[in-house]
């Protein structure tokens, strides 16, 4: 499976941005996807997670009511909309799908990986 973020960018505070990850692959909309993002000197931290026909969501309680994921499987795609975005949400955002998980918030779990997307929040 190969995973192509997109969708960063620099946003003032109480603004929104809406992740995309495209993902190709023969049973890539078979998987569990996740966002995860990661700041300098710090290690990737869980956003959010949903399991392969988006009927179970997890979220990270930082980001819980603000950000929302969602897939649809017949384009390939996994998004994050992130409203009301805050400073300390600024990091390279990744996307990432998992084969088989029920540990979503675990990095380890996850087998594929994108390049990341910056996103910057200004105060």
């Amino acid at each position: 499976v190969q995973l192509q973020a997109s969708g960063g960018g620099l946003v003032q505070a109480g603004g929104s941005l809406r992740l995309s990850c495209a993902a190709s692959g023969r049973t890539s909309s078979r998987y569990s996807m996740g966002w995860f993002r990661q700041t300098p000197g710090k290690e990737r931290e869980f956003v959010a997670a949903l399991n392969w026909n988006g009927d179970s969501t997890y979220y990270a309680e930082y980001v819980r009511g603000r950000f929302t994921i969602s897939r649809d499987n017949a384009k390939d795609m996994v998004y994050l909309q992130m409203n009301s975005l805050k400073p300390e949400d600024t990091a390279v955002y990744y996307c990432a799908a998992a084969r088989a998980t029920a540990e979503y918030r675990d990095s380890m779990s996850y087998n594929y990986w994108g390049q990341g997307t910056q996103v910057t929040v200004s105060s």
